[in-house]
């Protein structure tokens, strides 16, 4: 849901003129589809029927890909928002890049979690 107000935010602008809200649009609007595709594949248990993948390892590379390109696309896009570019898209970039870090800790979070349950398979 945070994903998606950070691109629904932007997409509301003329963020095509801004080649830096275009990177942030990219990450976000990339990282809300792969998180839907795995939020489908964890709920139907997609992931039990495919055994050879290591879903742990693949969940700790999303999360921590996600977290890294999430945490510079929020800083490009907080560095991005002022008021000199378009005064009534202010508001909405400047949203955008409060939810933009929002996302990001939730990713962080998510990468430690997944660190801990890849570590507890490797040990096993």
């Amino acid at each position: 849901v945070l994903g998606l107000l950070v691109w629904t935010l932007i997409a509301g602008t003329e963020y095509f003129l801004y080649p830096a809200f275009g990177w942030v649009m990219f990450v976000a609007v990339f990282y809300w589809v792969l998180t839907l595709f795995f939020l489908i594949i964890y709920m139907t248990m997609t992931y039990t029927r495919i055994p050879q993948v290591p879903w742990t390892m693949v969940g700790l590379c999303f999360n921590g890909s996600a977290f890294v390109l999430y945490l510079i696309a929020a800083i490009v896009d907080a560095s991005s928002v002022t008021k000199d570019l378009d005064n009534h898209n202010y508001n909405s970039w400047a949203a955008s890049s409060f939810f933009a870090f929002v996302v990001t800790v939730c990713y962080a979070g998510n990468t430690y979690f997944s660190l801990i349950s890849w570590r507890s398979r490797t040990l096993q």
